[in-house]
C-alpha cells in the first residue's frame, strides 16, 4: 500500500476520529498480492455536520476537495453518498463512500481491523467485505480484475476469514455465483 495514499487520504479521517475503513484495491493488496494502485477507496461514517471538518482535514496544497456544500449533500444521503479527493501533481486519488444506512457498510465498519503501515495504524475493511464489494463491481461489469483479486485473497488467506459471513453477504446481494467463479479463477493463457 502506498504510504502517501494513506497520509493524504486515510489519516485525516483517523485523526478526526470518524469511523472509516480502507477497502477496494488497496485492501486487496493487503489481503492478496501486491499490485500497483494510485487510488484509495474509503468508506466513512460521516454526517452533514462533519463536512467542514472533513474538508479542512483533507485540504492541502494542490489537492482538490469538493466544496463543503457537496460534502454535506453526500454525507446526508441514506445510500450511495460519494465524493472524490485528488492530489493534482501526483495524480493520487481517494474515492470516499459515505457509509449511510447500508447494512454491509455498517457490518464492515463494525468488523474493521487496525493494521500498521510504516508505523501508522490505519483501519482496513475485513476481507469478507472487500470480496463482497468486489463481487458487486464485477456483477456491474467491472471486469475480471475483481474476480482475480478475490481469488488471490482466498488463495493466500493471509488472515482468518469468516467464510459463513462471506457466503451470507454474497447470497444477500445476489452475487454468490460470481463468488464460485472467483474461487475457481484461472488466469487466461
Amino acid at each position: 500500500m502506498v504510504p502517501e495514499l494513506l497520509a493524504r487520504f486515510a489519516l485525516p479521517f483517523h485523526r478526526l476520529g470518524l469511523p472509516y475503513m480502507i477497502t477496494g484495491g488497496a485492501a486487496a493488496i493487503v489481503y492478496g498480492e501486491p499490485r500497483l494502485t494510485n487510488d484509495l477507496d474509503l468508506v466513512v461514517a460521516m454526517h452533514p455536520a462533519d463536512a467542514a471538518r472533513v474538508a479542512a482535514a483533507l485540504a492541502g496544497v494542490d489537492t482538490y476537495v469538493p466544496p463543503v456544500e457537496v460534502l454535506e449533500i453526500e454525507a446526508g444521503r441514506r445510500v450511495h453518498g460519494h465524493f472524490n479527493v485528488v492530489h493534482g501533481p501526483s495524480a493520487l486519488r481517494a474515492d470516499v463512500y459515505v457509509a449511510g444506512e447500508d447494512p454491509l457498510n455498517a457490518w464492515g465498519l463494525a468488523a474493521r481491523r487496525l493494521i500498521t503501515v510504516e508505523g501508522q495504524a490505519v483501519a482496513i475493511a475485513p476481507p469478507e467485505y472487500v470480496m463482497v464489494r468486489k463481487l458487486q463491481y464485477a456483477a456491474m461489469g467491472g471486469g475480471d480484475r475483481h474476480l482475480r483479486d478475490i481469488h488471490r485473497m482466498l488463495e493466500r488467506a493471509l488472515v482468518p476469514m469468516d467464510r459463513a459471513a462471506l457466503i451470507a453477504h454474497a447470497e444477500t446481494l445476489g452475487v454468490r455465483a460470481l463468488l464460485a467463479r472467483a474461487e475457481g479463477w484461472r488466469d487466461p493463457v
